[in-house]
C-alpha cells in the first residue's frame, strides 16, 4: 500500500504544492486526472523517488520513503517500480530487445521480455529499431521495458499524450490488462479513459497550489 500524507513540494519561485492525503492499494489501478500543471507528474516522481519532497510522508509498505537515502530510493525503484515515461526514455538506434536488455546494467532480470511483448502484440519486431516504430509500438515498448522486472508498482506518466485516442485506448487496455496484480498509478489528461480503470482521483481537487507539472 502507498500512503501519501501532508505532502509538501516547491519549486523555485513557485508556490508551495500542498497535497491531500491518498492511498494507494496493493492489486489496484489508479487513474490521476487533471490539467497540465496541477501536479500530477509531480506526485509520482516524488513516489519513484526521482524528485523529493519538502516535507510529509510517502509510506510504501509502512516505510517513509521520504526518510530514505537517494542511493536507498534509487535501489527500491530498480527493485520495486516499473516507469513508464511520457516521452518513451528509447533509444531510437537501438532494437525493441536492446531497450529492454539494458535493464541488465541495473542487475535487472529481462527473461520475461519474450513473452511480455508477445502479450502486447509486439513479438514480431522485437529485432526492429525503435527509429523504426510507430508512436503507439513505442509505448507498448516502454511499457514492456517497466513490466519485465516484474515490479510491485507501475507508475505511468501520460502513457497516451503522444497518441490519438483510438492508438491510446488500446495501450491502456493492454497496460490495465498486464498490470492485474500490481499497483498501478497512471497520469492523464483525458477522462475518456477513466472507465479502464479501478478509481480516478481528480488531482485538481487533491492540491493545494500550483506548479509545472
Amino acid at each position: 500500500m502507498i500512503e501519501i500524507k501532508n505532502l509538501s513540494k516547491k519549486f523555485q519561485n513557485e508556490r508551495a504544492i500542498n497535497y491531500k492525503d491518498m492511498r494507494f492499494e496493493d492489486g489496484k489501478s489508479y487513474m490521476l486526472l487533471g490539467a497540465s500543471g496541477c501536479g500530477k507528474s509531480t506526485l509520482l516522481n516524488m513516489i519513484a523517488g526521482i524528485l523529493s519532497a519538502d516535507s510529509g510522508e510517502i509510506l510504501i509498505d509502512g516505510v517513509d520513503m521520504l526518510k530514505k537515502t537517494q542511493k536507498e530510493k534509487d535501489k527500491f525503484r530498480i527493485e520495486k517500480i516499473g516507469y513508464i515515461f511520457q516521452d518513451f526514455k528509447l533509444i531510437t538506434e537501438m532494437t525493441v530487445m536492446d531497450n529492454i536488455n539494458i535493464l541488465r546494467l541495473e542487475g535487472v532480470n529481462t527473461s520475461a521480455a519474450d513473452d511480455i511483448l508477445r502479450r502486447l502484440e509486439m513479438y514480431e519486431k522485437k529485432n526492429k529499431k525503435i527509429k523504426h516504430l510507430s508512436g503507439g509500438e513505442r509505448q507498448r515498448v516502454a511499457i514492456a521495458r517497466a513490466i519485465v522486472k516484474m515490479p510491485d508498482i507501475i507508475l505511468a506518466d501520460e502513457p497516451t499524450g503522444n497518441l490519438n485516442f483510438e492508438i491510446g485506448e488500446a495501450v491502456i487496455r493492454q497496460l490495465i490488462e498486464i498490470s492485474k496484480g500490481k499497483t498501478l498509478i497512471a497520469v492523464t489528461h483525458d477522462d475518456r479513459l477513466g472507465k479502464y480503470f479501478d478509481c480516478t482521483i481528480d488531482m485538481n481537487s487533491m492540491i493545494g497550489g500550483g506548479e509545472n507539472a
